[in-house]
């Protein structure tokens, strides 16, 4: 059995960050182009200072644990809305070697309740229109659809979830 373990990236953390962002494949559905390191350091340091910002909220590492071994294979996030507090967005992105292994759904399983143990009343999700497999983990966890539009000139689809 494994257990997933979140914990806020931190500033050792930046090799396992940028593994993700520039990788093809993860972006693929999120930028559509991988991210340079120069712009993966300014993203970074975004993160850093939000996750110094907020207690509860931020972008986290999220670790796979089995046989006391914890292995890096992605990320999520619970970003607060700095100007409705009671609203959150609610990411993550794995590694391609972790897809379809249930870790997407277990992921969100635990920032929901993260954002119900915080007072959140409404989380939205952004993703990408034709990510099937991420809009059906979303679905799956109780969001809906609230409307497909452009994002960064980017096509996209925006979901929600009232807690």
């Amino acid at each position: 059995m494994y257990k997933l373990i979140l914990r806020k990236f931190m500033s050792t953390d930046f090799h396992d960050y940028f593994r993700l962002v520039s990788n093809e494949a993860v972006m693929a559905m999120i930028t559509e182009r991988s991210i340079p390191l120069e712009e993966a350091y300014v993203n970074f340091a975004k993160i850093l200072r939000r996750n110094e910002k907020f207690d509860q909220f931020g972008t986290f590492k999220v670790y796979h644990s089995s046989n006391n071994v914890n292995e890096f294979i992605g990320l999520g996030s619970l970003i607060l809305n700095e100007e409705k507090t009671s609203e959150a967005e609610l990411g993550y992105m794995l590694l391609p070697e972790h897809w379809g292994k249930g870790y997407g759904s277990e992921i969100a399983k635990i920032l929901i309740e993260k954002a119900k143990n915080n007072f959140i009343e409404r989380l939205t999700a952004i993703i990408d229109s034709k990510n099937i497999p991420s809009r059906k983990i979303l679905i799956n966890s109780g969001f809906q659809s609230e409307k497909l539009c452009e994002i960064d000139g980017l096509p996209g689809e925006i979901l929600y979830m009232g807690l």
